[in-house]
């Protein structure tokens, strides 16, 4: 009479076994906090670059606010983003909030001086410069949206990631071809906020929540307004 097989593993487990031992979960390792810097000083390098009547506020006003708020960041969670702070995220929401606030502006009158005639539509070259400026603003600006909203932001990310995240990234809809543990980062925030604005929908990154398809609709709309009235007010100029 022979035992039973130690490879068979349809046979109910005897309650008296000891359990076996699972390998342990690799550890996760937060997200630099540079990539997302250097997205906020492009931003307000580009809201520099602006022609003053592009712009909100003053020329130094939304450079400097968002200095002091990417500066709070860092202080308060420098090199890697592990802190979870009510403080830290309501400055993070205040961050983005600055960028998106300033793109939309910046899109809005934009399209009014090419309705009614402005300073920078009278030339190709500006144009496209202004219009370029403002699209690079706009993509910046929903990236770091995406980055701070989705599965609860950086941090929240690196502690737990739910099973139903706002934004699916090709990692989450087929495991196997992505590392244990995988996270986006913002790079792949970045890449989504540059497809979405070129080819004007979802392209590898589906969103799912409600607030996602939104948001991504919104800028769909803001990429496609830009981009049309910019060359077809340019293509004008110059013929």
């Amino acid at each position: 009479m022979t035992g039973p097989n130690p490879l068979d593993t349809d046979r109910p487990r005897d309650p008296r076994e000891p359990e076996p031992e699972r390998p342990p979960e690799p550890a996760v390792r937060a997200e630099s906090r540079w990539p997302m810097a250097a997205a906020v000083i492009a931003s307000a390098v580009l809201t520099l670059l602006l022609p003053d009547d592009l712009r909100l506020g003053p020329r130094w006003a939304l450079p400097l606010a968002e200095a002091l708020l990417l500066v709070a960041l860092i202080a308060g969670d420098p090199g890697r983003i592990s802190r979870r702070s009510t403080v830290l995220r309501a400055v993070s929401i205040a961050l983005v909030v600055v960028l998106a606030g300033s793109a939309i502006w910046s899109t809005l009158q934009l399209i009014d001086d090419l309705i009614h005639g402005g300073t920078e539509t009278n030339s190709a070259g500006a144009l496209l410069l202004a219009g370029g400026s403002v699209w690079a603003s706009t993509v910046l600006a929903f990236s770091l949206l995406y980055f701070e909203l989705d599965s609860g932001g950086p941090a929240a990310r690196a502690h737990h990631m739910p099973r139903s995240p706002a934004l699916a990234f090709p990692q989450h809809l087929n495991p196997d071809v992505s590392p244990p543990n995988w996270r986006p980062h913002y790079v792949d925030y970045l890449y989504l906020g540059f497809t979405n604005s070129t080819a004007l929908s979802p392209t590898d990154v589906m969103p799912l929540a409600p607030w996602a398809k939104c948001v991504m609709t919104l800028q769909s709309l803001v990429s496609l307004i830009i981009l049309g009235l910019v060359v077809a007010r340019a293509v004008n100029v110059l013929a």
